[in-house]
């Protein structure tokens, strides 16, 4: 993380990045915490932290439900701290509690993508909970059909494409918080 002091951004409140698996939450919530000079959390890694268990062994050992609640434990704890980029759970945003606490302490970012393009990038990876069915890419589709109408209550909304670069979502998403003087202002 760079000094604060030379960089040409201030971030007054946290900025929650929504969205589906595959979206880029993570990496271009960590690209873009390096470029303003803030931490990057993840609020899944947290609660991975505190449970010292897998997301899916969580689901599996407790059940969905008690996974959301821990969530929205984690994520008020890291709204209340100070102001960084926070990567969500896919599901995270659905949950109304979660949603007003975000509008209230933070601003949502939804990184919005085709179904294509996250299919792509999930299609490999053997840690989602909620793909682990006989058709996962229906599966994926199901979930977005159902998260996207939500995901549109977001503060802001950041279309992701193909060609796009983790440099090239992460200032996309920096230009589009800059609209918003109460969350990030120029300083220089």
């Amino acid at each position: 993380m760079r000094d604060a002091t030379d960089l040409p951004f201030r971030l007054k409140k946290t900025v929650a990045m929504v969205g589906m698996m595959g979206a880029g939450k993570t990496a271009i919530g960590t690209a873009l915490a390096r470029h303003l000079g803030v931490e990057f959390l993840d609020s899944d890694s947290e609660i991975v932290a505190a449970a010292n268990a897998s997301i899916a062994e969580i689901f599996e050992g407790y059940g969905e439900a008690f996974f959301r609640d821990r969530e929205t434990q984690v994520i008020g704890r890291l709204l209340d701290g100070t102001p960084s980029i926070l990567s969500t759970g896919g599901g995270a945003f659905l949950r109304e509690e979660n949603r007003a606490m975000i509008h209230e302490r933070g601003i949502s970012v939804w990184l919005r993508a085709d179904l294509d393009l996250l299919w792509d990038r999930v299609k490999h990876k053997t840690t989602r909970p909620l793909l682990m069915t006989d058709d996962p890419r229906a599966t994926l589709a199901e979930i977005q059909a159902a998260r996207d109408p939500v995901y549109g209550l977001a503060d802001l909304v950041v279309d992701a494409q193909p060609e796009f670069t983790i440099e090239d979502m992460t200032a996309r998403v920096a230009e589009a918080l800059l609209s918003r003087p109460d969350v990030l202002e120029k300083t220089t």
